[in-house]
Order: C-alpha cells, then sequence, then structure tokens
C-alpha cells in the first residue's frame, strides 16, 4: 500500500470542551489512484487532509507515505517529507499577487530537486497565453490552474484538493477536474480530494464517506466516469 492510514485520532479542547473531529480512520491509497473524502461540513474531512499534509499533528495512529512516518517526525522533517512528497490545491489560490503566472508556478519547482519541465506543465494547464499575466489579470478559473501547476511542477507523490472548485463555477470546475485527472494520469499521481459534492465523487478510484468524525464507508467506484462527463 502505497499511503497507510491506519487508526488516526483527534482531538481539540479540554475537559469539557474536548470535540473529537477524529475517532480512529484507517484506509489506505495505491500508487496512481484517486480517492475522494465525502461527507458534510463537520465529518472531519480538512482536519484528515491536514494530518496527512503533516500542517496538522495526530494524537495516535499512524500516517505512512510510501514508508515514510509522519507521527514518528520532529518538525523540520516534516517540512522535508512535505516538500518531498506533497502537493496542495485548495478553495483559496493563495497566488503571489506581484508574480507572473510562470513565476507563481515557479515557487513550486524551487521546492524540488526533481521538478517537472515548466513549460510543459504550463502547456498542460492551457495556460500559455496567460504566462506573462499576473494574479489580478485572470479569471477564478485561470488563478486556480495557476495554483495547481504550482502544486504539481515539484512532481508530488501525492496531491492533496480540498474542494478545489468550491469557489467556481460547473463550467469551470469541470475543467479543473478534468486537469487533475489528466495529471493523475500523465504522472501516476495519487490524488485525495476532499468534497461534499456527491457528483464529484463519481470520478474516482474508492470514494470514502465520514460522518461525525468516522468513516461510515469505502467503496470501490466500479462504475467510474471521466470528469468530462460528470453533471455538476
Amino acid at each position: 500500500m502505497f499511503i497507510e492510514i491506519s487508526d488516526i485520532k483527534k482531538s481539540y479542547g479540554t475537559g469539557e470542551n474536548l470535540f473529537y473531529a477524529l475517532k480512529g480512520v484507517s484506509f489506505g491509497v495505491e500508487k496512481g489512484e484517486m480517492v475522494v473524502l465525502l461527507g458534510p461540513s463537520g465529518s472531519g474531512k480538512s482536519t484528515l487532509l491536514n494530518i496527512i499534509g503533516g500542517i496538522d499533528t495526530l494524537d495516535s495512529g499512524r500516517v505512512g507515505i510510501d514508508g515514510m512516518y509522519i507521527e514518528n517526525m520532529g518538525e523540520k522533517e516534516r517540512i522535508a517529507y512535505r516538500r518531498k512528497n506533497l502537493g496542495y490545491i485548495f478553495q483559496s489560490y493563495n497566488l503571489i499577487p506581484n508574480l507572473t503566472v510562470k513565476e507563481n508556478i515557479e515557487v513550486g519547482a524551487y521546492l524540488s530537486k526533481n521538478h517537472l519541465n515548466i513549460d510543459e506543465i504550463i502547456e498542460i494547464l492551457g495556460l500559455k497565453k496567460h504566462e506573462n499575466k499576473i494574479p489580478a489579470q485572470l479569471s477564478g478559473g485561470q488563478q486556480q490552474r495557476t495554483s495547481i501547476g504550482r502544486a504539481i511542477i515539484k512532481n508530488p507523490n501525492l496531491l492533496l484538493c480540498d474542494e478545489p472548485t468550491g469557489a467556481l463555477d460547473s463550467d469551470t470546475s469541470k475543467q479543473i477536474l478534468e486537469l487533475i485527472e489528466k495529471i493523475k494520469d500523465t504522472y501516476n499521481t495519487s490524488v485525495i480530494m476532499v468534497t461534499h459534492n456527491e457528483n464529484i465523487a463519481k470520478m474516482a478510484d474508492k470514494i470514502i464517506r465520514l460522518k461525525d468524525g468516522s468513516i461510515i464507508s469505502i467503496e470501490e467506484n466500479k462504475n467510474k466516469i471521466k470528469a468530462s462527463e460528470l453533471e455538476l
């Protein structure tokens, strides 16, 4: 198993204010597999993603990527782990406003010794005509494409997507999902995507449903459809 998630527990607060965000979550992800975490707000999806990404810590359990276990790491090791293994795509684009599209993507390349070809990525993202524009000159979809470029340029083993289409209209959302699918297929990148949209889950290899910090089902999607065929 490329990614191992074993009995993760996470709580916040103390005493009467103690809240369990995750209550013993376990699953695995194969190399090149797309997994969707599906559930309502407060189900623990984003907390789980942040723990896998080494942004948040866990109370107990194990998180392993390709034999590296983050619960045993110090802060410097977690930073190196994130740089080597992970790419992030969030609902907010977090672009650097005074840098061009190409320069924003290059920021991700600086974090990796094994980064992909930037011109190839810009071409895949359909941003060639916009590579010298700054974020203020771009549409929301173009900004999200740029943020995807920044995430994938460093050639991550795992792409973490937290509601990547949440701020976009349906047509642009479909285009972004097609890009994520293309990146997965082109580079054999594993993808974990958080969403509350049942339709988006139809493009995943595996669908994991969460509620109140627990997994209520894990479904191998035998009727997976292409992102281009989704109804959003």
